[in-house]
């Protein structure tokens, strides 16, 4: 079998592999880096640490229709974790035993955790934009102006991880303006004497934040045109491939400190792997950002 195959719910069905297993679940999931990001990190600790000699992770392709059966056959075949991509993370929330408190607000899991009673559901993403943002920008969430561009899931987690960690405002830009308003208001009972706002910002120096997948595909335009807008302090696009956007390209060449992705992909998968085994995610991220960097 090929490295990293690519699997389907009829794999599941007849699933026997004793040894711990987990898995990333998505439509499509073909482009994943996950596997060779977390089984990676996997043999890095299975050098110092036997326990994890027999770890693997598996990707499978599985349809929103499929997903409530695909959990259930990950739970009989005894995966220890899971991790769920578009478009699964708000699906999941109503399949799951239970979401863990910090998950509720951004109304998406991405990390699955096996229990006796079911799946404990858990949202690692704010983690790894906060870690990202700190480790590739210099930069806190903590005390920021943040601009973020768009209203979907990931917007809204970044929106509530930015709330939770005390940014001094957070200003929301979508083209659509019905679901900005609608994001706004889900976020209104978070923020407490954080400003939540719509449009650009008045003043330069903040943390402008790409969640919307304008940038993912071949002739896609640049989300906002940044010589349009106050001069950013920083950039940060959660696409990671392909690694420079329209979005980065104009960062770059008016001089702005920005970085793409894959660091917060590292964080998040890091933080899954600390809540399946135990091991502080500072210990196996440099680990994922080798293999993805790699990949």
């Amino acid at each position: 079998m090929p490295p990293d195959p690519v699997l389907t719910l009829a794999d599941l069905e007849h699933w026997s592999r004793p040894a711990p297993s987990l898995a990333v679940l998505g439509h499509p999931i073909g482009h994943s880096l996950s596997p060779p990001m977390h089984n990676t990190a996997l043999g890095a600790l299975a050098r110092t640490d036997p326990r994890f000699a027999d770890w693997r992770y598996f990707r499978f392709e599985i349809r929103p229709v499929d997903l409530p059966r695909a959990l259930v056959l990950l739970h009989a075949g005894a995966f220890r974790g899971v991790n769920l991509t578009v478009p699964h993370k708000v699906i999941a929330c109503g399949l799951v035993a239970e979401i863990d408190a910090a998950a509720r607000p951004a109304g998406a899991v991405n990390t699955l955790l096996r229990t006796t009673g079911g799946w404990h559901g858990f949202n690692t993403d704010g983690y790894g934009l906060a870690t990202a943002l700190r480790t590739t920008l210099g930069r806190e969430l903590d005390g920021a102006a943040v601009v973020l561009l768009g209203a979907g899931g990931a917007a809204r987690a970044a929106a509530v991880e930015c709330l939770a960690r005390g940014c001094a405002s957070l200003w929301l830009v979508n083209r659509t303006r019905e679901k900005l308003e609608a994001l706004r208001a889900i976020l209104l009972p978070l923020a407490g004497s954080i400003p939540i706002r719509t449009g650009p910002p008045p003043e330069a120096g903040y943390i402008l934040i790409n969640a919307t997948s304008s940038g993912l595909h071949p002739g896609d335009p640049p989300p906002v045109d940044l010589t349009a807008l106050p001069r950013p302090g920083a950039v940060y696009d959660m696409i990671y491939n392909p690694p420079r956007t329209p979005l980065l390209v104009q960062a770059a060449a008016l001089g702005l400190p920005s970085a793409n992705g894959l660091a917060m992909l590292a964080h998040q998968g890091a933080k899954s792997l600390e809540i399946w085994t135990g091991v502080p995610a500072g210990q196996t991220a440099p680990a994922m950002l080798a293999a993805i960097g790699a990949a």
